[in-house]
């Protein structure tokens, strides 16, 4: 029987990350017709944005009230309908507002989780964050979301070991892997000599930053590495041939955190690197309007839509993520810059880890990613001399760059979004089927003396020892 889905995040037209994955996401499952009866999205909103089909539920961040209303109207409509409903939450603390209004101090979530599943709804929470020092109320929020829903879903193999780790000790049978979904492209359409002609930038080798922007993006780095790698690894001439392009604005919500100052700090961050580097820069509103023959780095501030990023994808030599949060596990322009071809310098965040270096050991310093499908680099000062390394690396070894191009690409391929939302049609379909196994019925051995061998090999947390007994009910 197919399933109906209700997924709750935020949505588009919000300028959200989440919203643009929930919305990929939403796309991807309605391909599977046999699955899937009908999507729908309830969007938390902020500012009183106007939505379209599929959003047909709005959840009013700030309002406690609007939270409790959307859960009693899911659960209504959920009732109401043929097929058996499934819901899906994005997680993010910072859309977990408390009743005072406090950003990532709310439980909002786990109220859904908990009243979803108690009213018979197989429910799933996609964590977005995984902390690897979390505060008390930040462990406590995914215990409960594990505790009280069918699973939780990450996004990089290294989450679940965080998870079920002492910081957290969540049940790893309870958490499941789905790649992140990439917009999948063949290199072979994306012309890159004309899109980089109708930028006018068709003699340019093009290193890009895309996406929103903020201080923990580590654009202040990177602008320092470019400068450098100008000065030590170019000639005037070539110089000449080579652009940074940071294309994106600030997340709103950035802007006007804590009165602006942190966007202050980022402003002043960006003039001093460029000062320093002593660029030629601009800010532009369009591409291809104008000379910028002259120019080392151009901010094109705009709110990137659909056509734009794949565009600006296909147009890059080189993409450049020097982020600051080592704890990010997912990417979505780390995850499209793969899909697309292209190679990516990138921090080691652990989704880069994982996806530029299959998650094994990486030393400090710079590290080309094993299979050579993308370069990693130090967060924050260390990364201005790594970062400019690399680039000398890639912009003077065509043949290799190429080859990096054509590795990053074929593990794009493992990443469609139609993959992904099949892997999660596969999992809710074996979670399903497990809850209708019956189990229990075997004899249950409580430990009557010490056991030399449990000192022996003292479990790990999540493994089927525990303390004082081991459970036997498995397949009984």
């Amino acid at each position: 029987m197919p399933h109906n889905i209700r997924i709750v995040s935020t949505y588009p037209p919000r300028r959200c990350g989440i919203g643009t994955f929930s919305r990929d996401l939403a796309t991807a499952l309605e391909h599977f017709t046999g699955e899937v009866g009908h999507i729908r999205v309830t969007a938390i909103d902020k500012g009183n944005l106007p939505y379209e089909i599929p959003v047909d539920l709005v959840i009013d961040q700030y309002d406690p009230r609007s939270w409790d209303y959307a859960i009693k109207d899911i659960i209504a409509r959920a009732k109401e309908g043929s097929n058996p409903t499934v819901v899906i939450l994005q997680h993010e603390y910072g859309l977990d507002p408390d009743e005072n209004g406090q950003d990532g101090e709310g439980t909002n979530f786990v109220n859904m989780a908990k009243a979803f599943t108690e009213h018979g709804l197989t429910t799933f929470v996609y964590l977005h964050t995984v902390l690897d020092e979390p505060d008390a109320h930040q462990a406590k929020t995914l215990q409960e979301l594990a505790q009280y829903s069918d699973g939780l879903i990450v996004m990089t193999e290294s989450a679940i070991q965080i998870l079920q780790s002492h910081i957290y000790d969540i049940d790893p049978s309870k958490v499941k892997h789905i790649d992140h979904g990439i917009r999948m492209r063949h290199p072979s359409q994306y012309d890159r000599l004309a899109i980089k002609t109708e930028y006018g930038l068709k003699d340019r080798f093009l290193i890009t930053t895309l996406g929103l922007l903020s201080l923990d993006k580590g654009i202040q780095y990177s602008i320092r590495a470019y400068g450098r790698f100008l000065r030590e690894s170019c000639s005037n001439s070539q110089r000449e041939n080579i652009l940074y392009l940071i294309a994106g604005r600030c997340h709103p919500d950035f802007v006007q955190a804590d009165g602006g100052e942190p966007y202050r700090q980022y402003q002043t961050a960006l003039t001093n690197a460029l000062e320093e580097s002593k660029l030629k820069w601009c800010k532009v509103k369009e591409l291809g309007t104008g000379d910028l023959a002259q120019y080392d780095v151009v901010f094109y501030d705009t709110f990137l839509d659909e056509s734009t990023f794949i565009k600006l994808y296909g147009a890059t030599n080189v993409m450049v993520l020097p982020y600051l949060n080592m704890y990010q596990i997912s990417s979505g322009i780390l995850a499209d810059t793969l899909g697309s071809g292209r190679v990516a310098i990138v921090a080691k965040f652990l989704c880069a880890l994982e996806l530029i270096h299959s998650n094994k050991s990486c030393k400090p310093g710079l590290v080309i990613g094993r299979h050579a499908r993308g370069i990693l680099v130090d967060p924050g000062e260390p990364s201005i001399e790594q970062i400019a390394e690399a680039l000398d690396y890639l912009v003077f070894n065509k043949k290799k760059r190429l080859q990096m191009e054509k590795q990053a690409h074929q593990r794009g391929y493992q990443m469609k979004w139609d993959n992904t939302a099949w892997a999660l049609l596969q999992h809710i379909e074996f979670v399903e089927d497990q809850k209708a196994v019956v189990t229990g019925r075997g004899i249950k051995f409580n430990r009557e003396k010490p056991s030399v061998y449990q000192k022996k090999h003292r479990p790990k947390s999540g493994e089927f020892f525990t303390e004082g007994k081991f459970d036997s009910e498995q397949g009984s």
